[in-house]
């Protein structure tokens, strides 16, 4: 049975261990977030003498991205006067926490609010938690809402409200850290949710709500720090940004986040990717192939992975698959597909798992690893392309279909 809690509702036994921003909190800066020269300058705006900042800042690095603290007073190396002197000019609250839900195969889905800070009115974003043997990966927003429209996607029916801070980005991680007991504290954060063996968050995927290059600047300032040796420390290798297509940026992803990359295909021609995926009209599938091939640091060991949904009778043919191998021919790559995941209001429809399995036998034997990505969290909107943060009121008849339908797959993967 799965645990589906209601919108805006996070049941007392899984709140947040962090508490309340204190009154005031939401419009006071944040230091989570910011780099390490921009910290240096939050302590001398406080009177912290240019001798000592150094040695501050990697004292509160550490607090923040290698203890995951939240509160000021559990500084414990920092004296008295300094946490005082922080409390009152800074904050490094968490954000609320409006509803968690857990699907029925232990992925789990927060909607989490954070407060406006002068950045317009409080906003809400989903992030999902996918736990595997041996690893678990976050997926992380970048923008509340998205400009994208793509077709088959839930996200793109939600307008875009702005983008996410690095702060707000970086704090999905955080959080995420904390419901999970990742953090090396000498006690389990009262209400965490512990997990088994390994099951922690080692891997990040902007695969969230929204397009990380249109967000580019706040999103490598979050990863750059994500992967800080001496904070997250989560290798590059871990950590993978997915683009529609932003070619403009897909060389600047390489040389200056130095993260893997992913690309949402899903067609293997211009006049339907123009359909699916709109921002094709301005990129097209030879200048986006163009970029990839370009990628800084591409080779076997550092592939590209290509996203296909598999939707049927539309792009799903074996004709298809053929085109799709001699596309991307030369470039080092994965191909990832992706069982279309239905939402309320879609058009399309899941393939069949024979034609998914039969498309990616033709991908196979062209020499691309092509594995079938097992939906996770359907049961909740949990799984590729349904987050919506505005989210719908689905009919105990729509809900019992879509748990039929991930039931189902699972069966089918489980026989595949």
């Amino acid at each position: 049975m799965s645990l589906t809690e209601t919108d805006r509702d996070v049941t007392p036994a899984r709140k947040a261990a962090p508490r309340p921003p204190a009154d005031g909190a939401a419009e006071m800066p944040s230091l989570i977030g910011l780099d390490r020269a921009e910290l240096a300058e939050a302590l001398a705006s406080i009177g912290v003498p240019e001798r000592q900042r150094r040695m501050r800042v990697a004292q509160l690095w550490h607090w923040l991205y290698v203890r995951g603290i939240s509160d000021f007073s559990e500084m414990t190396n920092v004296s008295k006067g300094l946490r005082a002197d922080l409390e009152r000019a800074f904050t490094i609250a968490r954000p609320e926490i409006v509803s968690e839900q857990i699907s029925n195969d232990g992925t789990r889905k927060w909607l989490f609010r954070f407060p406006s800070r002068g950045a317009g009115r409080p906003v809400e974003v989903e992030t999902v938690y996918i736990p595997e043997e041996g690893r678990g990966t976050l997926c992380v927003s970048s923008q509340v809402g998205c400009t994208l429209t793509c077709t088959f996607c839930h996200t793109g029916t939600q307008r875009l409200v702005r983008n996410l801070t690095a702060e707000e980005i970086l704090s999905q991680v955080l959080i995420a850290r904390d419901r999970l007991g990742d953090f090396p504290r000498g006690e389990t954060p009262e209400g965490a949710a512990v997990p088994s063996e390994g099951r922690l968050v080692t891997n990040i995927v902007m695969m969230g709500m929204g397009e990380p290059l249109y967000n580019f600047d706040n999103v490598k300032k979050a990863l750059l720090i994500a992967s800080d040796g001496e904070g997250l420390s989560l290798s590059k290798r871990r950590i993978t940004l997915s683009t529609s297509g932003v070619v403009p940026m897909i060389e600047r992803t390489g040389s200056e986040i130095g993260c893997m990359l992913a690309i949402s295909l899903h067609a293997v021609r211009d006049d339907l990717r123009d359909e699916l995926v709109p921002i094709n009209k301005k990129w097209n599938i030879a200048a986006l192939l163009d970029a990839c091939r370009a990628y800084p640091g591409l080779n076997n060991a550092r592939r590209i992975t290509f996203e296909y949904v598999m939707l049927k009778g539309v792009n799903d043919s074996l004709a298809e698959a053929r085109d799709l191998v001699r596309l991307l021919k030369g470039i080092p790559a994965k191909i990832n597909l992706i069982p279309f995941n239905p939402w309320p209001g879609s058009a399309y429809e899941c393939s069949d798992w024979e034609q998914i399995e039969a498309f990616a036998d033709v991908v196979n034997r062209a020499g691309y690893a092509s594995p079938i990505r097992t939906p996770r969290g359907r049961d909740i909107f949990a799984a590729c392309g349904q987050l919506k943060s505005e989210s719908e009121k689905v009919r105990a008849r729509e809900r019992k279909a879509l748990e039929t339908d991930a039931a189902r797959s699972a069966l089918s993967s489980a026989g595949g």
